[in-house]
């Protein structure tokens, strides 16, 4: 081997038994509460998140070497490829306006943003409505339905107004969806004195805040598992949501998470 690659006996023997240098010492170190960090954060931190965090725990590092331990130990955060597909969503245009699109943001319970995200359990839909704060990115209140339409979207609303103590001055935001235009929840809102806001028409990004929650959702936890009942399933989604509002550092929140954002703001 050693005529192989031309080197002698004595220098292979003398690179075998050197000591380690400080640096892959170091290194070792360093993997060790990256691999930490990142089984805690369920695999789904990539390098940014992973430096934030040690930073927070009083770890002085840079971020390219975060980046090289990662790489070259195979640590990379969970990711799922995504092609959009809205089965059975009627959409309908009418005046409804945008009522937050040139808003400034400056308190909890001033906007609160919902949508429904398309779930699959042994080839069938279950329908998850979600309530967001959209100040703070904290999920107030979510509900699973086998039927997809206003009753599970109203039952979300609800849930999340015993949350919140039934805030005043409140905006709802969200898409065109009829289960968000129809009479049930627009009743409700009214009832409230809960203005409704929605996007414009075919502006997906006005309610950007949802649709990165659903990409999140599926790509950190839903398509990981296979359910095969709806009990697996809420079980999953209950444990998600608790670790994304008290765990899941957010780089939009200055890497808090949403329960440190909103007691740092209150």
């Amino acid at each position: 081997m050693c005529d192989l690659h031309n080197v002698s006996t004595s220098g292979f023997y003398a690179w075998r038994d050197r000591p380690k240098s400080k640096r892959t010492c170091d290194d070792a170190v360093w993997l060790d509460r990256i691999s930490t960090l990142f089984d805690r954060s369920r695999q789904t931190y990539g390098s940014p998140r992973i430096l934030a965090a040690l930073k927070q725990a009083g770890h002085a590092i840079g971020q390219r070497r975060v980046e090289r331990l990662m790489r070259e130990n195979g640590i990379q955060a969970c990711m799922y490829r995504m092609h959009k597909r809205l089965p059975g969503l009627h959409k309908y245009y009418t005046k409804a306006e945008n009522r937050v699109l040139d808003l400034t943001l400056n308190r909890t319970d001033q906007v609160w943003v919902g949508d429904i995200t398309y779930l699959r359990v042994k080839n069938q839909w279950r329908y998850l409505a979600i309530v967001m704060d959209r100040f703070s990115r904290r999920i107030l209140s979510w509900n699973l339905s086998k039927d997809k339409g206003a009753a599970v979207t109203l039952k979300a609303l609800k849930q999340a107004l015993r949350e919140r103590a039934y805030p005043q001055e409140l905006i709802f935001h969200s898409d065109r969806g009829v289960e968000y235009l129809g009479e049930p929840h627009s009743t409700h809102l009214i009832k409230h004195n809960i203005a409704h806001s929605t996007n414009r028409p075919r502006r997906m990004n006005d309610n950007a805040q949802m649709e990165s929650w659903n990409k999140t959702l599926k790509a950190e936890m839903y398509h990981r598992n296979k359910f095969e009942d709806d009990r697996s399933l809420i079980s999953a989604i209950r444990s998600y949501v608790d670790f994304y509002n008290k765990d899941r550092l957010h780089s939009s929140l200055g890497y808090l998470t949403p329960s440190e954002f909103e007691a740092a703001c209150n």
